[in-house]
């Protein structure tokens, strides 16, 4: 049996019936994928609930022939292949229940900085979306210049973001709907090209995988989990970037629409998400930055703060939150989880604790201020 996590991870995709969430929780329940394979035939006994199907499925010679094609295809390449375990792995994406168990990467960025954002929109760009791009990652740069802009490499509003971050030098990662041994659409190669030095090209999917329109559905949740928010610049009434919204909302990320004339069939989908509360309406980076709290987070830290003594019942873990924000200043919550390295969840019931103790005090968008 193979004992490499990354092999192991691989092969675990290739099992028939097990799936996203499935191969997830089978990771967590054993701890890792090797771990799954090697125990097996003990998984019933040891996780409640998995039955026999699972353990049959798991017995699957080619998946690990596969998987070990697809190692020798990321050594040659000198591509990055990240499993659930791995530290460089986006930490905001782990926390989801359907992400993905194995990831492919090539570029040069860290997916856990404190400021990730998304762009998405329609394929059918007005020169309103082009623009809004270009103005609002100029000055998003300007007041945010550590943020991390994801997209999809797709038309319209996901190349334009793309080539707005590049401009501004801001690093920005395309996620893929294929494997690493392409690039769609091939048109615009030269910019996934220029990424490779200032952000990358991220997917799920094995070498030989086509761009079918399923993947990108599934690529979508990669975006929407790896962010703080989401920013739908266009969308005609029906569109990916209205899936990716609502994949954010299920996350429990921030979302932003801009908003558009009644009458001009791009802006429909925003307007909606506007009016359904969905969204929240986005009209520049200084409005956005304020919101997310992130404006806040550029100042200095405090050297003062509270002293360990002034609260002798705080926890292990609360009175890390307490350090952290100590010497960050007032962060956003997905910030504090990245810094912590602390599920959502239980980030979120240790900031209540806090906030109940009369530690922190919660502000607008998330942010969390420590009191002094």
């Amino acid at each position: 049996m193979n004992s490499d996590e990354r092999i192991c991870s691989i092969a675990l995709t290739l099992c028939p019936g097990i799936g996203h969430i499935g191969a997830k929780r089978l990771i967590e329940g054993m701890g890792s994928a090797a771990e799954v394979f090697s125990r097996r035939k003990e998984l019933p006994e040891i996780m409640p609930g998995v039955n026999p199907g699972v353990v049959t499925a798991l017995d699957c010679p080619a998946a690990f022939l596969r998987a070990e094609q697809e190692m020798e295809f990321v050594e040659k390449n000198r591509l990055s292949c990240l499993t659930l375990k791995d530290e460089a792995y986006p930490s905001r994406l782990r926390e989801c229940e359907d992400a993905p168990i194995v990831l492919f990467f090539k570029g040069n960025t860290d997916f856990n900085r404190l400021h990730v954002i998304d762009m998405v929109g329609t394929r059918r760009a007005t020169d309103y979306g082009k623009q809004f791009c270009a103005d609002f990652l100029r000055d998003l740069a300007v007041l945010c210049p550590d943020v991390l802009v994801v997209s999809g490499l797709a038309y319209g509003i996901d190349i334009h973001a793309h080539r707005a971050a590049l401009a501004n030098h801001l690093p920005t990662v395309a996620v893929l709907a294929h494997g690493l041994d392409r690039i769609y659409p091939y048109v615009h190669r030269k910019t996934a090209i220029d990424m490779l030095a200032q952000g990358g090209l991220l997917t799920e999917f094995l070498t030989g995988t086509n761009p079918d329109k399923h993947n990108f559905v599934s690529r979508n949740r990669i975006v929407a989990g790896m962010s703080d928010a989401t920013i739908v610049v266009e969308s005609a009434a029906k569109g990916g970037s209205l899936i990716t919204a609502e994949l954010a909302e299920g996350y429990h990320r921030d979302c932003f629409a801009v908003p558009g004339r009644v009458t001009d069939e791009s802006s429909i989908g925003c307007n909606r998400l506007i009016r359904d509360n969905k969204a929240a309406l986005i009209q520049s980076a200084e409005e956005f930055v304020q919101i997310m709290g992130w404006a806040v987070a550029e100042q200095p830290a405090r050297t003062e703060g509270i002293q360990r003594n002034l609260f002798p019942e705080l926890t292990e873990e609360e009175e890390l939150v307490v350090r952290i924000l100590m010497r960050q200043g007032d962060l956003h919550i997905n910030a504090m989880m990245v810094e912590a390295d602390i599920p959502v969840n239980r980030m979120s019931a240790l900031l209540f604790e806090l906030e109940m103790k009369g530690v922190v005090k919660a502000m607008v968008g998330g942010v969390y201020h420590l009191l002094t």
